[in-house]
C-alpha cells in the first residue's frame, strides 16, 4: 500500500551504483526526493534522470538529496550514471521490495501484455522522514523543475 501524505516514509536499505549501502534513515535532517522509475537507458527514464542532472545545482543549493530507484542492478546503474553524467545516487531495488513498500510495484499493460513493473512515482520526504508530497504520472522531461517548485 502506498504511503500517504503525513505518513512516516517506509525505511529501506539498498545498494547504490558503487555498491555502497544507503538507508533512508541516513538522510534524516535533509529533505529527500525519492523517485522511482521503470528502467535505466529507456527514453522516458533517461529524460527524467537528465532533468534532475540539469537542475542538480539548485537541489544541492537547497540542501535536497535526490535518490533514484529502479529494479536495475548496481552495475546497470553505474553504466547509466556514467553515460549521462548523473551527479546523484541511483539505488538498485533488484527484488523490488522497496517499490512494494512504497506501493509502486504494480500491474502494467503494454501492447496487450500484462506484467508487474515499477510505476513512475516520486515521494518528497521532509527532514523528519515524513512524506509531504507524492507525484504520480509525471512528465519525465519537466519533472525536476516541477519538484523544485514544491520547495519554493
Amino acid at each position: 500500500m502506498k504511503p500517504q501524505i503525513g505518513d512516516i516514509a517506509p525505511q529501506f536499505e539498498l545498494e547504490d551504483q558503487e555498491g555502497k549501502t544507503h538507508k533512508l534513515s541516513d538522510y534524516l535532517g535533509t529533505p529527500v526526493v525519492l523517485y522511482f522509475y521503470p528502467k535505466d537507458n529507456t527514453p522516458g527514464c533517461t529524460a527524467q534522470a537528465c532533468s534532475f542532472r540539469d537542475s542538480f545545482a539548485e537541489y544541492r543549493q537547497k540542501g535536497i538529496t535526490v535518490l533514484g530507484v529502479s529494479k536495475d542492478s548496481a552495475k546497470s546503474h553505474a553504466k547509466f550514471q556514467d553515460k549521462f553524467s548523473l551527479p546523484f545516487t541511483l539505488l538498485a531495488d533488484v527484488e523490488h521490495k522497496v517499490a512494494e513498500a512504497y506501493g509502486v510495484w504494480v500491474q502494467k499493460k503494454f501492447m496487450g501484455r500484462e506484467y508487474m513493473g515499477m510505476e513512475r512515482t516520486t515521494f518528497i520526504i521532509d527532514k523528519d522522514g515524513k512524506v509531504v508530497h507524492i507525484l504520480e504520472k509525471v512528465k519525465p522531461q519537466d519533472h525536476a523543475k516541477d519538484v523544485l517548485a514544491l520547495f519554493e
